[in-house]
């Protein structure tokens, strides 16, 4: 009976000892899952604190609700003194993140990346964009570049060159790309194969950069994410209230880019297809383009290919000489051709 007594007791009391141990194991388990959550999160930064973007963008990473495991952490200010649009609200914008999102400020780039596990270059003046890359592809850290990628189309293939060479995640894009109704034009049930499109967009210009290059790029990406890479030349007509831009692409489909000045502007287009002519559908905010950052941040994969975003710079500079000849054509291939060389000569001087 004592000797049955005890063995019960020594069970009961081994059961409670195993559910203890349970209890140990899962709670540590959960501290161990808590810890992970907080690791988990992705810090971002932000180059250039001169356009609307960076306070947008941090307000919609930031927002707890959008559960994007992601949170724009510190700033390094930039600015160009010669454009106005960046001088005069880079202050503003600076303040809003330091003081409504609690973004540290930072002296330099290097400190910046530092701090973060990715980049968003967001000066608006395309110039100084490559000489802002290099040392965060130094620190090799994945960089998303908002529009313009550059200032011309040399610095552009040198940004990729530079994060090719340092295996370094990069890419660049307009928020227009990603809007339901421009995206899914590659796959519209109702156009069959695309055989061409007729895009519109406000068009102004910035004295310090290639016409295209300040506000018409959002047309032209809207322009290549319909009608992919392989446009040969460009051809251009410019008055001082339009511009009308024809690019032929290697297998014989057309496109046209109609910059727009003065009157009534907005985005919008018609895409012309093997089984129908649809309308392109509505511009979706900043959103759709948000969610493509944050998932470049956590899986380190560009949704653009560096080839199309080359060639949408090519288009728009090819387009600026076509103006300087008055209008004829210019193959993509020269410019891209010329932009290299330009790289190679710099390259040389480093040396």
């Amino acid at each position: 009976m004592t000797k049955h007594i005890f063995a019960k007791g020594f069970t009961m009391a081994a059961r409670q000892f195993k559910v203890l141990s349970w209890v140990f194991i899962i709670s540590g388990i959960s501290t161990s899952c808590e810890a992970d959550a907080q690791e988990k999160i992705v810090r971002l930064g932000m180059i250039g604190l001169d356009t609307s973007h960076v306070v947008s963008f941090t307000k919609m990473i930031n927002d707890p609700k959008n559960n994007y495991g992601c949170k724009v952490v510190a700033g390094f200010v930039g600015g160009s003194p010669d454009i106005p649009s960046s001088a005069n609200r880079i202050e503003k914008f600076t303040k809003t993140l330091r003081d409504e999102h609690g973004v540290e400020i930072v002296d330099t780039i290097e400190q910046l990346c530092e701090r973060v596990d990715g980049v968003l270059l967001e000066s608006v003046d395309g110039r100084p964009h490559l000489a802002q890359a290099r040392p965060v592809i130094a620190a090799r850290k994945p960089l998303f570049i908002d529009k313009p990628m550059a200032g011309n189309l040399a610095d552009v293939l040198e940004i990729f060159h530079l994060a090719q060479e340092n295996d370094v995640p990069c890419w660049s894009s307009s928020s227009l790309r990603f809007s339901p109704g421009i995206m899914g034009m590659r796959d519209h049930e109702d156009l069959g194969e695309i055989m061409g499109c007729t895009i519109y967009s406000p068009c102004s210009l910035e004295a310090h950069h290639p016409d295209l290059y300040w506000y018409g790029v959002h047309g032209v990406e809207m322009l290549f994410t319909i009608m992919g890479t392989g446009c040969q030349s460009v051809t251009r007509v410019h008055s001082q209230d339009t511009d009308v831009v024809v690019g032929l692409w290697d297998d014989g489909r057309i496109a046209t880019y109609r910059g727009l000045r003065k009157g009534k502007t907005g985005y919008g287009g018609v895409v012309y297809g093997t089984k129908g002519i649809v309308p392109i559908g509505k511009y979706a905010g900043y959103g759709p383009l948000v969610d493509e950052i944050v998932l470049f941040f956590k899986t380190g994969k560009p949704p653009v290919p560096a080839e199309e975003t080359i060639e949408i710079f090519a288009f728009m500079t090819a387009a600026d000489e076509s103006k300087r000849r008055n209008g004829q054509p210019v193959a993509l291939k020269t410019v891209i051709e010329q932009a290299e060389q330009r790289n190679s000569q710099r390259r040389q001087s480093k040396k």
